[in-house]
């Protein structure tokens, strides 16, 4: 049986806080960057001048570099499973999904 989705986001509100106290500090310094509020919307800053093809592109290769970034981080933090779903979602600004 499928847990709501709301049972689901309290869970993980109260997992993620006992997870971050008992993994240690990454080493690397590059995994202390602060992450923007939402990749999304610095992927639309960032192609704001494109058109068309162009800005479609643009957007995606920027979501999926920033992807690249979360997943990053939640290999530096030893996360499996849910625990590092839930640091993807949360690092992407949402849903974690590409545009579409």
């Amino acid at each position: 049986m499928k847990l709501p989705l709301a049972a689901a986001a309290i869970v993980c509100l109260i997992v993620t806080p006992a997870l971050a106290q008992t993994t240690p500090a990454p080493a690397a310094p590059a995994a202390a960057v602060p992450v923007p509020a939402t990749k999304r919307v610095s992927c639309l800053g960032s192609t704001q001048n494109l058109k068309g093809q162009d800005k479609r592109d643009q957007m995606q290769l920027c979501m999926a570099q920033a992807r690249v970034d979360c997943l990053k981080q939640a290999i530096d933090q030893k996360l499996v499973g849910e625990p590092r779903k839930s640091l993807i979602k949360t690092c992407m600004g949402g849903d974690g999904a590409e545009p579409q």
